[in-house]
C-alpha cells in the first residue's frame, strides 16, 4: 500500500476500519506509519471519524496490531512509544501477545476476522523493501550528480569524456589515445596520488 501525499489520512484510517476488508486491514499499519511520521495522524480524530462502537473497538485493535508488528521488527518511533504511554496495562499486554503471535507466525483475531501474520508481515515487508529501493536510486542520483560535478570542475569536456570511456574499457582513437595521455592521464595520476588525497581531506576539515 502506497500512501499518496494528498491522502486525508485520518479520513482514510475511518473508511478502511469500516469497510471491515482483511485486504485493506492488511494494509493499515503501512498507512499508520505513513501518517504518524508526517505528524498527519491523530487517534482521537479516527475515533471522532467512526460512526460505531464496533468500527471504534476495531481501529482500537488494528493500532495495537500495528505496534505489535513494529515490536516485531524491532520498529521504535517517537510517536509509537507516546502512542503506548496512554495505553492500559491491558492493551501493553496485548501488544506483547500478539507480537508474539507474529513471531511464531500464529493467525489471532480482529472483531470478527482473523489476521494470517504471513500475509500481514509480507505487507509490510513489501512497504519497507520499496521504500528502500526508492531511497537506493536516490542515493545513486545523488552520488552520480555528485560525481558529474567532481568531474566538471576537474576536466573539460573532452577530456570528461575521454575519462568515461577509457573508464568503460572502450576503445579511443589514435587521436584520442594521444590527447589522453598528454592531459587526462597527468590528472588522473595525481587524483590516484593517497599522499594527495590526504592533504586535501585534510584541508576539506578547516
Amino acid at each position: 500500500m502506497e500512501v499518496r501525499p494528498d491522502l486525508d489520512v485520518n479520513q482514510t484510517m475511518a473508511e478502511l476500519v469500516s469497510r471491515k476488508d482483511m485486504r485493506l486491514w492488511e494494509g493499515f499499519p503501512v498507512l499508520l506509519v505513513n501518517g504518524a511520521e508526517d505528524y498527519s495522524f491523530s487517534y482521537d480524530q479516527v475515533l471522532a471519524l467512526l460512526g460505531t462502537e464496533e468500527d471504534r473497538r476495531n481501529f482500537h485493535t488494528l493500532v495495537l496490531v500495528s505496534l505489535a508488528l513494529y515490536r516485531h521488527y524491532h520498529l521504535a518511533f517517537v510517536w509509537s512509544n507516546q502512542l503506548k504511554k496512554g495505553l492500559a496495562e491491558d492493551d501493553l499486554k496485548l501488544v506483547g501477545e500478539l507480537a508474539s503471535a507474529l513471531a511464531r507466525d500464529q493467525s489471532f483475531p480482529v472483531g470478527e476476522t482473523l489476521f494470517d501474520s504471513n500475509r500481514l508481515k509480507t505487507m509490510f515487508n513489501r512497504y519497507f523493501e520499496q521504500n528502500a529501493e526508492k531511497a537506493r536510486q536516490l542515493k545513486e542520483k545523488h552520488e552520480e550528480l555528485s560525481l558529474e560535478f567532481a568531474l566538471s570542475r576537474l576536466f573539460s569536456p573532452k577530456q570528461k569524456e575521454l575519462f568515461k570511456k577509457k573508464l568503460a574499457g572502450e576503445v579511443l582513437t589514435k587521436t584520442e589515445r594521444e590527447y589522453y595521455s598528454r592531459t587526462v592521464r597527468k590528472k588522473v595520476a595525481a587524483l590516484a596520488n593517497p599522499e594527495l588525497h590526504r592533504l586535501a581531506q585534510k584541508l576539506m576539515d578547516y
